[in-house]
């Protein structure tokens, strides 16, 4: 029986041992067993030894035997490595083709050998070196094991004794002990096996150790260099994603406010009814009829009251007498209509809405109507050439330069600056009142409505009318301004467990006609109705009227508003 001396099975006859290598670990390949000569085929080692070893002959088809020495050849190829004979470590530099191998001296020839009945057993154990320098030769250098120059070697293992001179002399062994297994370490760079870790240890700082040295100060700076390339060019390209985010960023917010040159009202109400002829919502008639109302209220600067809802502060002193028994007092603003948004002004308008309704309130009390010379309530591009003039005449400098002194032909947004700024203009005199921050739980602004409280309940004007319950006051509304719209304060509740409720009117409300019935209820009331608990945003603005100025005062207040300022509450 024999035992693979590759991977260790034993129990295996001839023909097992044979196939066992021939499947598992030869891959139909063979290497001389006299000289380094490895990785070919049967007929190319056969025609090897012819050629090159003349000394030895096959006695069969699987089997190679010395002429003179024929048994001790048998015993001694049967159960050791034949690949224990040199290692191939030759330098990179000497790559030797397979057909030029040199023949060894017979004194590297040094074997264990067992008895094998009939032939010479093939080496057992494949080159321990990678399969990709399988074919790379070196010339046998005794070294005993240890370095040589660029030449390194696995040590000759000689497992005869010394009553076997005979065979050694022949560069044989015909001992039947097992062949010694080695476990040799490989150099990483290079793939030569040694016999020890000294030994790879020191042939890595003897062959390789101009890979181990520190790099040269030329290499350091050379990577710093090339790292910060490499970070500016990261902050350049972080930049220019920035600057470009932010450009677009502030491009929806030019459309979103307006700004971006896309038209005003009247190319937005044309497109619009355009639109509703395509879809079969408007016919061409009506779309010809209300082109030509259109160009005529621009031409007017007059707005066509079309969006009006009016007799509404009536309405709502009515339903209070009749109703409402949870509420101790209700305060209500002089008569105001109501505007909504239309077609040319959906989305942006609100702000130019919420000045018609204060407009429409003025021009019901007489003493203002006096004032004002009985102006018209102007249309949203009237309104737009009003706000400029008021720019020109020197008011709110910094609010024109950011609109560029120019609002007709655009959708910008206005705020309470820009009503403070015509209201004076046109010797109204206001105040605006900033709630910077909210002075309640929940972000809640008691504040304000406490304000609110105290505006419509003190003075001459706060006198009960009707019914002491019902005080409806000549106060004009209030313009209220907060992140993203504006509306417009009309009165306010107090509850009779103390808690207060703002009357508003809402520009973007289209059903404030169902306030006008007799059937009014508690259920219509909720769309003019906000507690404190909806009142959330982080900021509120309002714009107070409270009487006339003079042309002194118009133009002390012109020159303060350069820059504008606000009472701020708390």
């Amino acid at each position: 029986m024999f035992t693979c001396d590759i991977c260790g099975q034993s129990g295996l006859s001839e023909p097992d041992m044979r196939t066992h290598i021939l499947i598992m670990h030869e891959e139909n390949e063979y290497n001389c067993p006299i000289c380094n000569l490895s990785v070919i085929s049967f007929d190319e080692l056969m025609f090897h030894i012819e050629t090159s070893h003349s000394e030895v002959t096959p006695v069969d088809d699987r089997t190679l035997c010395s002429t003179d020495k024929e048994k001790d050849l048998d015993a001694s190829l049967k159960t050791n490595r034949l690949a224990q004979l040199k290692h191939k470590t030759a330098p990179e530099q000497n790559e030797l083709e397979v057909d030029k191998v040199e023949e060894p001296k017979p004194e590297h020839l040094q074997m264990s050998c067992s008895t094998l009945p009939s032939s010479c057993e093939r080496p057992f154990r494949q080159n321990i070196t990678r399969k990709s320098e399988s074919k790379r030769l070196m010339q046998p250098v005794a070294v005993n094991g240890h370095f040589s120059r660029s030449v390194w070697r696995q040590p000759e293992q000689t497992l005869c004794d010394n009553n076997h001179s005979g065979s050694k002399d022949n560069g044989l062994c015909s001992t039947s002990e097992e062949s010694v297994k080695f476990d040799a370490p490989e150099c990483p760079f290079c793939g030569l096996i040694g016999n020890s870790g000294e030994d790879l240890n020191e042939h890595v700082k003897t062959s390789h150790s101009e890979l181990l040295e520190t790099p040269q100060k030329e290499c350091v700076l050379a990577d710093r260099q090339f790292a910060q390339r490499l970070q500016e060019d990261e902050e350049r390209q972080r930049k220019a994603f920035e600057t470009k985010r932010e450009r677009e960023e502030f491009q929806k917010l030019r459309q979103q406010y307006g700004l971006d040159n896309h038209g005003g009202y009247k190319q937005q109400i044309m497109h619009n009814m355009e639109r509703a002829v395509a879809r079969g919502q408007m016919n061409p008639a009506e779309y010809h009829r209300r082109r030509a109302e259109i160009m005529e209220t621009l031409v007017v600067g007059e707005d066509d009251g079309r969006t009006r809802t009016s007799g509404l502060i009536r309405a709502l002193n009515e339903y209070y007498q009749r109703n409402g028994a949870e509420i101790r007092h209700v305060f209500l603003c002089a008569e105001t209509d109501h505007y909504h948004a239309s077609l040319g002004d959906k989305g942006w308008g609100c702000g130019y809405r919420n000045f018609q309704m204060l407009f429409s309130s003025l021009m019901k009390m007489e003493g203002y109507k006096r004032e004002l010379h009985d102006l018209v309530i102007p249309c949203i591009p009237k309104l737009q050439s009003m706000i400029e003039e008021a720019w020109k005449d020197g008011f709110d400098p910094q609010g024109a330069a950011h609109f560029q002194n120019k609002l007709q032909g655009t959708r910008a947004w206005i705020g309470a600056t820009e009503i403070y700024s015509l209201l004076t203009f046109l010797r109204i005199k206001c105040q605006i009142v900033d709630f910077h921050h909210p002075t309640g739980p929940s972000d809640t602004h008691p504040r304000l409505f406490e304000w609110l409280r105290q505006f419509y309940s003190s003075g001459r004007d706060a006198g009960p009318r009707l019914q002491p319950r019902v005080i409806w006051t000549n106060k004009p509304p209030i313009y209220l301004q907060h992140h993203g719209h504006s509306r417009t304060i009309i009165g306010i509740e107090e509850r009779n467990n103390g808690k207060l409720c703002l009357l508003i009117f809402d520009p973007g409300n289209h059903e404030m006609q169902k306030l006008l019935g007799r059937d009014m209820t508690g259920v219509n009331l909720k769309m003019i109705r906000r507690f404190i608990g909806s009142m959330k945003h982080k900021q509120y603005q309002i714009v107070a009227i409270n009487g006339f100025l003079s042309m002194e005062e118009k133009n002390a207040r012109k020159h303060a508003s350069a820059v504008l300022t606000a009472e701020k509450v708390p």
